[in-house]
């Protein structure tokens, strides 16, 4: 099985949200939104070096009932500082990022897409072509995840 890096390079992701913080139905209204927030550094450097604006992204709610892929969306804008890590009461806050030296990163997102169908987690387990994707592996905690081409277009399907 692949590691998270050996999917690199790709153009496609899963990001993931806690609904009760940030849902697809957020980005539909608001039609474009700043990912901010990230405080994982892998994840940090996947939208630092290696997504990039046009890259598909599923969009994907976590810790949810269901949890599952409410639909895409793709990147507009190429990541840049996260501000939130400067301001104290921001929930993201760290004291160690400076506007100096910018710990972390987030990037833009829009363009969303909502699916006919919501993807659960189960659909996904359920579905032997998706059997390798690293949403699927036990201990596998990253908000963003990359995927190769045929498992974006396997899951945009499920979702249609």
């Amino acid at each position: 099985m692949k590691t998270a890096n050996e999917y690199l390079p790709t153009s496609y992701w899963i990001m993931k949200s806690e609904p009760s913080i940030f849902s697809f139905e957020n980005l539909i209204q608001k039609k474009f939104e700043f990912w901010d927030g990230v405080r994982n550094y892998q994840a940090r450097n996947f939208m630092m070096h290696d997504m990039h604006v046009s890259h598909k992204v599923l969009f994907y709610h976590s810790n949810a009932d269901p949890s599952g892929i409410a639909g895409s969306c793709e990147v507009i804008e190429n990541a840049k500082p996260d501000d939130s890590a400067r301001h104290p009461n921001s929930p993201y806050y760290d004291k160690k990022s400076t506007k100096e030296n910018p710990i972390w990163y987030g990037l833009t997102v829009g363009k969303p897409i909502r699916f006919k169908k919501f993807v659960s987690l189960f659909d996904m387990k359920n579905n032997p072509l998706l059997k390798d994707i690293l949403l699927l592996r036990k201990g596998q905690r990253l908000s963003i995840l990359p995927l190769n081409q045929s498992e974006f277009e396997i899951i945009f399907k499920m979702g249609q």
